[in-house]
């Protein structure tokens, strides 16, 4: 374990960081395994060699995996926001992750199959959001809140105010 790092988001699993973390570096760039830690000996609920921890960067931020069994499960009060250029990488990462047994929720929100939420939220969203005029914001959002995956052109016509 990195004792160097001072501040990481850990995430606990149900006995399956590695295959998640697995699945977040090859969906993410700059997201990568940093180690893992597997237990010494035997423990109440495993075994010599279990994976206990995975040590990862997740789109540069560091993170880590507790396998930490079924008594927390994820909450959609935690998010991974993951900005996103064009609506190409908008469907990449989404069609990735509820393609991969995720499930989508509104609002540019879905969850993976491991529990965890993300928003994928395409920088076009954001930036309606600083529109100098209130009724080209108003419009986005109502726009974004009828979505499930954002859909940049709505979203784009919504705020010119131009009919999609």
């Amino acid at each position: 374990m990195n004792s160097t790092i001072k501040n990481r988001i850990c995430l606990w699993f149900n006995q399956n960081a590695e295959e998640a973390v697995n699945f977040y570096a090859e969906t993410f760039p700059d997201t990568r395994v940093e180690g893992i830690t597997r237990a010494p000996g035997d423990y109440p609920d495993g075994v010599e060699g279990a994976v206990l921890v995975v040590e990862f960067t997740c789109m540069g931020i560091p993170v880590i995996g507790l396998n930490g069994g079924p008594q927390f499960s994820h909450s959609e009060a935690f998010s991974f926001q993951v900005v996103t250029n064009d609506q190409e990488e908008t469907d990449r990462y989404w069609n990735a992750i509820v393609g991969n047994g995720g499930q989508e929720s509104m609002c540019g929100w879905c969850k993976d199959k491991w529990g965890v939420s993300w928003q994928i939220t395409p920088r076009q969203l954001l930036e309606s959001y600083s529109d100098p005029d209130p009724a080209a914001t108003q419009r986005a959002f109502n726009a974004m809140m009828t979505m499930r995956k954002i859909d940049v052109a709505a979203i784009e016509a919504a705020r010119a105010g131009v009919e999609a």
